[in-house]
């Protein structure tokens, strides 16, 4: 393993991540590559605490986009500020009509009237580029990790295989070029481009085009070794025992023709009821 590789395993380690090296070179060269990461697994495997492991890492935000059926582009990059726009247009409104007697002053005069027609034109303009400028912009999870001024911002596009496959397309221009086009104001570049981390349940099949704009990582349930590493790590307090029963059993379960194997986080929240309620081991009950 190489160093650097080897330094991040130590990172996410002490951030109480377990990773074996496989999932740590996939998030290495997503890092160095400056390539989003598709992580598929079942639910409950880690997939989303590599997000914020690696935001803690880089001490940055961990800017987070949950996925929907239904989820479009106003909610996932950005919405204009309607109250605010209609607001400043009642006071240009209002500036106007303070104005309004001064200029029917002049009205006698038709070369007065025309001088003002044009100003009202190029005010409405003014207006309308006012109105549509950034201070009137809403940023939602997609345009805001494009738009930090800082590095090392984390992109979570959490369950992607929820979302409608008219929304992976639109993601296409953003993950190949880390850019994305407002009509009223244009193509908006990243500064810094963000570690960009996409996890699926397989709940669907993603599209190609989708697949082929990232690096790919599967997470597997935890061998039998690891999970009790991970319950003795996330776990404090509890009994060398105790683990080892609890991931004896919760194993043994995703053996079974169920339709939801239970995950590593179900193992957690087991020991850690049990901790709460003073049991040092398991019985039949």
């Amino acid at each position: 393993m190489r160093p650097e590789i080897r330094r991040l395993q130590a990172s996410m380690r002490e951030q109480g991540y377990v990773a074996e090296p496989s999932i740590v070179t996939a998030v290495h060269l997503a890092r160095a590559m400056e390539k989003p990461l598709l992580i598929e697994g079942d639910a409950g495997v880690g997939k989303t605490e590599i997000a914020r492991v690696m935001a803690a890492i880089r001490g940055t935000e961990l800017i987070r986009l949950q996925c929907y059926e239904g989820l479009d582009v106003n909610t996932a990059l950005y919405e204009w500020n309607y109250q605010k726009q209609l607001l400043r247009l009642r006071i240009a409104a209002d500036e106007r009509g303070a104005d309004a007697p001064a200029a029917d002053a002049h009205a006698h005069d038709a070369d007065a009237d025309d001088d003002a027609d044009a100003d009202d034109d190029a005010d409405a303009d003014d207006l309308e580029d006012l109105i549509f400028g950034r201070g009137y912009l809403l940023e939602r999870p997609l345009l805001r990790a494009i738009t930090r001024p800082d590095a090392g911002a984390v992109l979570l596009i959490d369950e992607i295989d929820r979302a409608d496959e008219g929304f992976e397309a639109f993601l296409l221009e953003l993950l190949s070029d880390f850019q994305v086009t407002i009509p009223e104001l244009g193509t908006i570049r990243a500064a810094h481009r963000p570690l960009v981390l996409l996890t699926s349940n397989r709940t669907r099949e993603i599209g190609d085009a989708l697949r082929r704009r990232c690096l790919y990582l599967y997470i597997e349930h935890p061998p039998f070794e690891k999970e009790v590493e991970i319950v003795r790590t996330k776990v404090p307090g509890i009994a060398e025992a105790l683990a080892i029963e609890i991931t004896h059993f919760v194993q043994a379960l995703r053996k079974r023709s169920l339709m939801k194997p239970p995950g590593v986080a179900e193992t957690l929240d087991w020991a850690r009821a049990l901790i709460t309620l003073h049991r040092d081991r398991l019985d039949a009950e």
